[in-house]
């Protein structure tokens, strides 16, 4: 199934591939560009508006366009917000209405995605994002040896963890069930540095 190149700096020539029911989002490598090595990484808005708007203050603050969100959107509205990113948005448990989630990434532009699964190298970093409620599938994810990040949501906790070659984060949720502070990460690619911004 083929899915037509993106305009976004990173997703030049994006294919899209069914690989049992795993829908991956891919993007060929492109070059590190100077002053453009931070992405943002959220999740679990689970509708939460407020909070969305006020991480989404903190990226204009600092400058930064890239966004991967990790599942549980939940409602398609509220992708209208993050007009002008480049985001990649995997499917959440939750996120049910799947076809109004795709149309409104796909009406973002810059290269913003949808699936359940993306991955890309991102200034010479291998990436990959899903959500986490598939288990079996996360585990094979981070042990399989084949990322510098995995990045995921679902347990609304935050974690940094190495295992092997790959550093495992979950950026905290910004809605839903409230175990920590609500959070998202920033993760400078060029320096390995990574940021926990707490909304409240």
């Amino acid at each position: 199934m083929g899915l037509a190149a993106g305009k976004g700096n990173r997703s030049l020539d994006a294919c899209f591939h069914l690989q049992g029911v795993y829908a991956i989002m891919c993007a060929k490598p492109i070059p590190p560009q100077h002053g453009d090595m931070k992405i943002a990484i959220l999740s679990d808005t689970h509708d939460h508006r407020d909070n969305l708007i006020a991480a989404l203050k903190t990226l204009k603050r600092e400058s930064i366009r890239t966004v991967i969100f990790c599942g549980d959107l939940t409602d398609a509205g509220l992708v209208p917000l993050m007009a002008g990113l480049e985001v990649h948005l995997v499917e959440g448990n939750v996120d049910s209405d799947r076809a109004a989630l795709r149309r409104a990434v796909e009406r973002l532009g810059a290269g913003s995605t949808f699936g359940l699964e993306y991955a890309a190298t991102i200034e010479g970093k291998q990436v990959a994002v899903l959500h986490g409620h598939l288990t079996d599938r996360l585990i094979e994810t981070i042990h399989g040896g084949l990322h510098d990040y995995v990045f995921h949501g679902h347990t609304h906790r935050r974690r940094d963890e190495r295992i092997g070659r790959t550093r495992v984060v979950n950026p905290g949720a910004l809605g839903g069930m409230h175990f920590q502070t609500r959070s998202f990460a920033i993760l400078d690619l060029a320096t390995d540095d990574l940021r926990v911004v707490e909304v409240e």
